[in-house]
């Protein structure tokens, strides 16, 4: 092999093994004015939800690893400490039909997307989340299956790669935040479940309306991005 050829593969090899990890940290939600549904209230959470690492390779040039690890359970354990008079946190152990609990709450990740500067032809890292959040009421049963779609983006100008695209993606969580405490109870009808110990009713199925709620997500997000960049 001549010395060309060796430097070129060392050079690929170099290349290749570049990249960025981030990590996120739990996003702090500002408590909302509203008032608080009078109900006791399941978290459980998937343990793929609270190890959720996306890995992927950009334009063959730059490896990404966006670890959003115990960020999405304090997310949630937070924001929904903000909507029920109270949350008890279930582990992997414990049956929630046991527990004096109305509802039991299911989060999950459908996707998780982002886009680079050199991608998007600008200065900024975008982020797109797609939860999903089941709601079973005290008897176990699926009563509404909702999928949430956020967006989030940041500028560059300001602050490097990595914290560029963890700002977009803690903004994507607080987009998300704001669609459920607008319309988390009129969507599911939790609230319901206080007072009915079952229905026979079919579960809610929130994707007739995923478009109008994207739509609306991806407005709220666009307007927090021009505040920021402002």
């Amino acid at each position: 092999m001549n010395r060309t050829a060796l430097l070129g593969i060392l050079l690929a090899g170099l290349i290749s093994g570049c990249g960025s990890n981030v990590t996120l940290k739990a996003p702090t939600i500002p408590e909302p004015l509203l008032e608080q549904i009078p109900m006791s209230i399941g978290l459980r959470m998937p343990e793929n939800f609270e190890n959720f690492v996306h890995e992927e390779k950009v334009y063959g040039r730059e490896e990404w690893s966006i670890n959003l690890g115990r960020s999405n359970a304090a997310f949630f354990e937070q924001l929904f400490g903000h909507m029920f008079a109270d949350v008890t946190v279930l582990g992997p152990n414990d049956d929630p039909q046991l527990l004096p609990l109305d509802a039991l709450i299911e989060p999950s990740i459908d996707a998780f997307e982002f886009s680079t500067p050199d991608q998007s032809k600008t200065d900024a890292f975008a982020v797109w989340i797609r939860y999903r959040l089941r709601v079973y009421d005290r008897e176990g049963k699926l009563v509404s299956n909702w999928p949430v779609s956020a967006y989030g983006k940041s500028l560059t100008t300001k602050m490097n790669s990595s914290d560029a695209l963890e700002r977009a993606a803690i903004l994507a969580m607080r987009d998300a935040a704001a669609l459920m405490i607008m319309k988390f109870d009129n969507v599911t009808r939790i609230s319901a479940l206080a007072d009915q110990p079952g229905t026979e009713s079919e579960p809610a199925d929130a994707s007739q309306t995923d478009e109008e709620e994207d739509t609306e997500v991806q407005t709220t997000a666009l307007e927090g991005s021009q505040d920021e960049a402002g």
